[in-house]
């Protein structure tokens, strides 16, 4: 469902490409680990199969759509109805509620606001956060919040979820549950999972492990 065929993008002022050459497919349902060092790639691959920026060349395909060829505001459209984002810092807004941030991709989409807060409600509950719901970001731990990033990552239903180092600002504890749910909702709803990751334990929960250096893929299993 995403394939990725001899993308390279490079930023103004950098002597190398932050990503070279790169091809890789992803089966629907499948858990992909990106793994690297600081520096390697990681994210930019990450943010180039979100739509979040364009490849300098080759081709990005989502479903049989080719990524690159849309207009801004189709990407636009892509990001809000097809993938999903977790990132490492949680980037819930402080003034809402956990309910009131997990509902805001659906508000944003047009959903009315009651269906909107109710369907919030059952994932945050699905996400073990039912309790917590009407809380401050401030108000709950670090895995809370990022439960409730995962929750209103996938609101939407999307088909692909981006997850940049989602375990890397919490304890290991945290850490170990944050992953498990990853993996219930990779089951449960066939969710396709790309994860960028420092970690060889979280690695090891994927189903296959891509590693990266200097732009490109130091393993043939990109191919696989």
């Amino acid at each position: 469902m995403l394939t990725i065929s001899d993308v390279t993008k490079r930023y103004p002022g950098q002597e190398h490409a932050a990503v070279s050459a790169v091809s890789f497919s992803a089966r629907p349902g499948e858990f992909i680990a990106l793994m690297g060092p600081s520096g390697c790639g990681k994210s930019t691959l990450l943010h180039l199969c979100g739509a979040m920026d364009r490849p300098d060349h080759g081709q990005i395909s989502l479903d049989g759509q080719d990524l690159a060829a849309l207009r801004d505001d189709q990407l636009t459209l892509v990001r809000r109805t097809r993938i999903g984002f977790v990132f490492q810092f949680f980037n819930l807004l402080p003034t809402l509620t956990l309910v009131e941030n997990v509902a805001l991709p659906l508000l944003l989409a047009g959903v009315r606001p009651t269906e909107a807060v109710a369907r919030a409600r059952a994932l945050g509950g699905r996400v073990g956060l039912t309790a917590r719901l009407e809380a401050y970001p401030a108000q709950v731990s670090g895995g809370e919040m990022q439960r409730a990033a995962i929750a209103r990552a996938i609101v939407h239903e999307p088909r692909l979820l981006i997850a940049d180092e989602p375990t890397g600002n919490l304890d290991s504890g945290n850490g170990s549950r944050v992953l498990a749910l990853l993996q219930e909702l990779n089951r449960s709803l066939q969710l396709t999972i790309l994860l960028a990751t420092h970690a060889p334990e979280i690695a090891a929960a994927a189903d296959r492990t891509l590693q990266m250096r200097d732009g490109r893929f130091s393993q043939t299993a990109a191919s696989a």
